[in-house]
């Protein structure tokens, strides 16, 4: 696996569990001390599991599908869901689901600004992982100004990393999100018609994101097969 791309599809926290890397964050309806829901918390009551979030087309309610894409053939080697709307508490348990799924670690891992945090990057750098996780949000077509000399001995891990995207390097690696994941969900949204979760309760919605990963990895297949043929 060459390089693997996390993006996550728009659709009170608890962290995931320390004892478990695998799994997901998740987001807990309010409760009194007894441990009670509280009545007066805003739920869905079709779907309690679900929240709301912000999305590019404004609020919603739903959920957060997370999907790692291998950047040689646009295989998804990892996926998730959960209520938390923040894709960056997802990066390292969708990067324990990689080494779990393919047995070894990407040559490279590319993310968008959503997944950036201090903490996410020192967890990196500690792993020697090759990351490439913009650091701030850009316009459209935006390039940064590229670095020239020495860095400075007193960046921190998030200077460190933009220095390292803005280099003729970075840019071109960073770039590649646009071929990798951006055309995967675009397939499942547009081509496959998953403009929405049809299932409730986060149980079968996990199901019902593994089902469309396992067949759009299907058709991947057949494709390549039928090409080689």
């Amino acid at each position: 696996m060459e390089k693997a791309e996390a993006a996550g599809l728009e659709l009170s926290t608890v962290a995931a569990a320390e004892t478990d890397p695998l799994a997901m964050p998740q987001r807990t309806l309010p409760t009194d001390a007894a441990g009670n829901p509280n009545p007066s918390a805003q739920r869905n009551f079709t779907d309690p599991d679900s929240h709301i979030r912000k999305g590019s087309d404004g609020w919603m309610q739903g959920y957060n599908a997370q999907a790692a894409v291998d950047g040689d053939h646009q295989v998804i080697v990892a996926i998730g869901v959960s209520n938390q709307a923040s894709d960056a508490v997802h990066l390292l348990p969708m990067l324990e689901r990689i080494e779990v799924n393919t047995g070894q670690v990407p040559e490279a891992l590319i993310a968008d600004a959503g997944y950036c945090s201090t903490a996410n990057l020192e967890a990196c750098e500690d792993r020697g992982l090759n990351t490439y996780i913009s650091t701030s949000r850009q316009q459209h077509g935006q390039r940064s100004r590229p670095s020239r000399g020495r860095p400075p001995a007193d960046l921190d891990a998030r200077g460190r990393m933009d220095r390292k995207l803005r280099s003729k390097a970075g840019q071109t690696i960073y770039a590649l999100r646009k071929t990798i994941v951006e055309p995967v969900f675009g397939q499942i949204k547009g081509a496959r018609g998953l403009d929405r979760f049809r299932l409730r309760v986060l149980e079968k919605v996990n199901g019902e994101w593994a089902l469309m990963a396992t067949t759009h990895n299907i058709l991947k297949l057949f494709r390549a097969s039928v090409a080689t043929a």
